[in-house]
């Protein structure tokens, strides 16, 4: 475990990770599966945020109140799903977040997956780097199905090791991960109300900081920037305006440019780069660039379309 007096403490292997949380050494070095079935002991918790260099899967029976989704509530508060990429920070500062009770967790560590092809898969799926106010809640059909997935996993790591142990672990991890992308997709679909009111309130945020010119002195809006004004974390706000109108949050952001770009264009006489400018763009070439990928057209020939 190395710790620097600026930085959260980091577990780089699960053995490190193990021994903080005191549980006993795992089973296999890279690997390793955490339920209430194992043994159960005196944990002493890590206090405060920590740094994991593996992934983490957990699932929490249940969380401290209701989770907030955006500026609304789940209705599901029986627990749900949690998920940790290599490297990010974990955990809290707050007394409840000190106490971990999860019900079962599953961690992975990268080298795990060499070799197999889910070793770059794995980096595709976005919940990865959802806040734990994303969690995926799981319907008891969905619960099931997922635990049953663990059950297999932990069954073949506490089982003699062969060689086709490795393969069918990570056929299992592959197949729990397509099952969350699954429910996530219905989460979205489910709080649709919920998800069009943030949609909504995207658009006033942007109205907002095009309204206020702060693009003449932030530059173009970021992703970042409306994720923070809308309290999810940039991959939610992309995954989850892909479920409402197909794009990402930068397309959504890149079409907004260009419905401001085309008002400027046909109804003032300011210039090409006066307009770039006052939308946020550093160089005028990088805002052509985007408005004919965008248009086919470049600002000028969209400008004399109307005259």
């Amino acid at each position: 475990m190395k710790k620097d007096e600026n930085s959260p403490p980091k577990f780089e292997s699960l053995s490190d990770a193990h021994r903080a949380f005191g549980f006993p050494k795992p089973l296999h070095p890279l690997i390793s599966l955490i339920s209430d079935r194992s043994e159960r002991l005196e944990i002493t918790r890590p206090k405060g945020r920590h740094v994991l260099n593996f992934y983490k899967i957990s699932y929490r029976p249940k969380f401290s109140g209701k989770l907030k989704y955006g500026q609304d509530y789940y209705d599901f508060d029986e627990g749900g799903l949690l998920f940790a990429a290599p490297n990010q920070i974990v955990g809290g500062n707050s007394e409840e977040d000190e106490v971990d009770c999860s019900q079962v967790t599953l961690l992975i560590h990268p080298d795990f997956l060499l070799n197999y092809p889910l070793a770059k898969k794995i980096k595709q799926y976005g919940f990865f780097s959802y806040a734990a106010n994303e969690a995926l809640h799981l319907s008891e059909n969905e619960k099931a199905t997922i635990m049953s997935i663990f059950k297999i996993i932990e069954d073949e790591l506490n089982s003699r090791i062969d060689d086709f142990s490795q393969d069918i672990v990570i056929s299992q991890i592959e197949l729990l991960l397509n099952y969350a992308n699954r429910f996530y997709k219905r989460q979205f679909i489910t709080r649709k109300s919920v998800s069009s009111g943030l949609l909504q309130e995207l658009e006033e945020i942007l109205n907002q900081y095009f309204g206020d010119e702060k693009s003449l002195s932030q530059g173009t809006p970021t992703v970042q920037y409306l994720s923070e004004h809308l309290n999810i974390s940039p991959s939610y706000l992309s995954d989850m305006l892909r479920s409402l109108t197909g794009q990402n949050a930068q397309q959504h952001i890149h079409n907004r440019l260009i419905e401001k770009a085309k008002e400027q264009l046909s109804t003032t006489g300011l210039s090409v780069s006066e307009i770039a400018y006052q939308l946020g763009f550093e160089h005028p070439q990088s805002f052509s660039k985007l408005f004919k990928t965008k248009t086919n057209f470049s600002p000028l020939e969209f400008r004399r379309s109307f005259n």
